[in-house]
């Protein structure tokens, strides 16, 4: 299955609660079921994209880390 991603954020070397402040902000851009794309560095991000999604209801679609690289693909509600 394709996912066409309508925003990617680079978010690497940024520390909490940067990463998801910012995407909290873009997320406001999107349309309802379109597709962000955050990448971080922060292992933390990890926990706080899972809480972040639950809180607000938006999807977390796919999590995945390469490198160091977390990546996370969210569905704004």
């Amino acid at each position: 299955m394709s996912m066409q991603v309508a925003k990617t954020l680079d978010l690497k070397g940024l520390s909490c609660p940067l990463p998801i402040v910012k995407t909290a902000q873009a997320i406001k851009e999107l349309a309802s079921g379109e597709l962000i794309e955050a990448l971080a560095t922060d292992p933390g991000s990890v926990a706080d994209f899972n809480a972040w999604c639950r809180s607000t209801g938006n999807e977390l679609v796919e999590q995945t880390e390469q490198d160091g690289v977390y990546r996370f693909v969210i569905r704004k509600k």
